[in-house]
């Protein structure tokens, strides 16, 4: 179990480190207009990365005075050797050997720096994406329940895994490089201009070749990298809901299928990777032949210049090392430039989840509660999905405190909707809920759910012991506390007899153990908490008469003094509630204890006429 159960861990806003108008999705326009799209959403992800790096402005500018330093030995170290042909192996000057000493130093140097920038930036990255994951997963957790609907969960688990990485191995790197290959071209430019403007001038000739290269690459790579990306969280999703119905996939005999579909997937990432990969892998290539070619004709060209005494065979030497310094940092930059697009192609997409509409914040006058009795009251409630037609119209209810209310109605009624509308998963389009005589705006969501349990048709249960599965519903309760909620939803029995008793570890999702057992320890969260309103979402569907018993016998237990509201379709099992509404279309079209509805012949009483005929 992992330990932010047992205490509870507060996420930094994500307004603390972004703005988030800034992140609304840009939207794809016609093909003359794409390029130019793709450019404005790469600088804009950029100073998004930059708004965090902007956090540690200390340590980076620590880090920048070491790239300066390394930088400014790199230049000394090749102008100190030519200088030292000059004047020792040709002038024969004295003190070499000193001069030896100070070359070691300054290459000494020159690497000790290196060494700081990389580790001090590591340090930042690490630090930088740590921040962004846990933005990230906190942002996940106020987004609305409909936003997960809609999206494969592998494909968000890659952009909290996948794309956060490749953030953080770009920032190990490419921003330190970048910033260190600008600074030494521009210093060896300068130093090749003082030195001999005629040579700076036949070095930069292949300039032009290695931008006209580039642009070529890059314009390929950038579009390659994006689509790698995209097709990794594909497949990511598609791997996670494979998993996720295997028991479907072997019932139906879809294996061949999905292993085909997968080659698929799979055949897409390795054909935009290998692609990726092939043309950036070009840049080292043109850049060694382009540095060659320089060496060749600053060599020529210099020879010529020593024969005519216009300048020092040391010169050469120092320009020799100076051009290879020269398309050093631009080979570096084009390289980094690729890993930065990848870089980019993931901050994109995570940048797209924390640019989504959170979870409607609460009104300014909204409160917490102490405590709940669960009066609840639904007047000319209506409500629609956004672009949708009303799914709940003009619904009237009144539930006092302690009743239980069964909902029950065909599929596509509005049951699952009323129930997210007390939960405030969502705020009713016209009309009011009242709960305790207040307006459930009024109060604020957190505090509103802390009062209420749910046990579903299928109950999740995570990765850990039995313990820490049943203290989910209150972290702080003691071993006794949990016990006594086992028993009381009897699950005490089967808990006992498990190696390990209430310490025996479930895998994810409760594997291992029965559908109703996994019914029984999610009724044993919900006495635990102890709620003021109960929801019961199919809770006996699926489960075997025997534990159909012990379950009904655990709820009953559990919705005494509680105010509960049960959606079923077993009609069987809600001839005790006190009130029976029946929904159809979103409209409430019956109303009433079972007796008063059986005595009408509508719609309910045809349903228990119909389901008291099956076997």
């Amino acid at each position: 179990m992992r330990a932010s159960w047992k205490q509870p861990f507060q996420y930094p806003r994500p307004s603390e480190v972004i703005d988030h108008k800034a992140n609304e999705p840009v939207k794809e326009k016609g093909a003359g207009g794409k390029s130019k799209q793709r450019a404005r959403h790469t600088t804009r992800t950029l100073k998004q990365i930059g708004v965090y790096l902007s956090l540690y402005r200390l340590k980076l500018m620590a880090v920048l005075a070491m790239v300066v330093l390394s930088s400014a030995f790199s230049l000394l170290g090749p102008f100190l050797a030519g200088t030292a042909i000059d004047r020792f192996l040709i002038s024969q000057d004295s003190g070499f050997l000193w001069f030896l000493v100070a070359m070691a130093a300054v290459f000494v140097l020159q690497s000790l720096t290196s060494w700081l920038q990389s580790v001090w930036m590591i340090g930042i990255s690490q630090q930088t994406v740590y921040r962004m994951r846990k933005q990230l997963f906190d942002h996940l957790h106020r987004l609305p329940i409909p936003y997960f609907g809609k999206r494969q969960h592998g494909e968000l688990m890659s952009r909290v895994t996948n794309d956060i990485e490749n953030i953080s191995s770009s920032l190990n790197s490419s921003v330190i490089q970048v910033f260190s290959s600008v600074l030494l071209l521009a210093g060896t430019i300068a130093v090749m201009l003082w030195l001999s403007p005629l040579l700076t001038l036949i070095t930069f000739t292949v300039v032009p070749l290695m931008a006209i290269g580039m642009k070529w690459i890059t314009n390929r790579t950038g579009k390659l990298f994006k689509e790698q990306q995209r097709n990794l969280g594909q497949l990511n999703g598609f791997v996670e809901e494979t998993l996720s119905g295997q028991r479907i996939v072997k019932v139906f005999s879809k294996e061949q299928s999905v292993i085909e579909e997968f080659r698929a997937h799979n055949e897409r990432i390795r054909l935009s990777g290998f692609w990726a990969q092939t043309i950036s892998g070009f840049v080292p290539k043109l850049m060694n032949v382009l540095n060659n070619l320089s060496f060749a004709v600053i060599a020529g060209v210099g020879a010529i210049l020593a024969l005519n005494d216009q300048i020092t065979v040391g010169v050469i030497v120092i320009f020799a090392e100076y051009s290879r310094q020269f398309t050093r940092p631009l080979n570096d930059l084009a390289n980094q430039w690729n890993t930065l697009l990848s870089a980019v192609a993931g901050a994109e997409r995570v940048f797209d989840v924390l640019g989504e509409r959170e979870e409607q914040s609460d009104e300014g006058e909204a409160a917490a509660v102490e405590a709940l009795r669960g009066d609840v009251v639904f007047q000319n409630v209506s409500f629609a999905y956004e672009g949708r037609e009303a799914t709940i119209s003009d619904v009237s209810l009144k539930v006092s405190s302690g009743e239980t209310v069964a909902i029950i109605g065909p599929t596509g009624a509005g049951k699952s909707t009323l129930i997210q509308l007390l939960c405030r998963f969502y705020d009713p389009s016209s009309g009011v809920i009242l709960i305790d005589g207040k307006d459930s705006r009024r109060i604020r969501r957190e505090s509103l759910r802390a009062h209420m349990a749910f046990v579903l048709q299928e109950p999740f249960l995570f990765e850990g012991t039995i313990r820490e599965n049943i203290r989910y519903g209150k972290l702080d309760a003691s071993d006794d506390e949990v016990e006594r909620a086992a028993r009381l939803a009897n699950a005490h029995a089967f808990i006992v007899r498990m190696k390990g008793g209430y310490d025996a570890r479930l895998r994810m999702d409760g594997t291992g153990i029965s559908q109703g057992q996994k019914q029984l320890l999610a009724i044993a969260r919900a006495v635990l908490a102890n709620p003021s309103i109960l929801v019961l979402d199919e809770a006996t569907s699926s489960i075997d008469t025997v534990t159909e018993i012990k379950i009904q016998e655990a709820l009953q237990r559990l919705m005494q003094n509680r105010t509960s509201f049960v959606i079923a379709h077993r009609l069987n099992t809600i001839r005790g509630a006190d009130q029976i509404v029946v929904l159809q279309d979103g409209a409430v079209i019956e109303q009433g204890t079972h007796r008063e509805l059986t005595a009408r012949n509508g719609y309910y009483s045809n349903m228990t006429d119909r389901q008291d005929m099956m076997p």
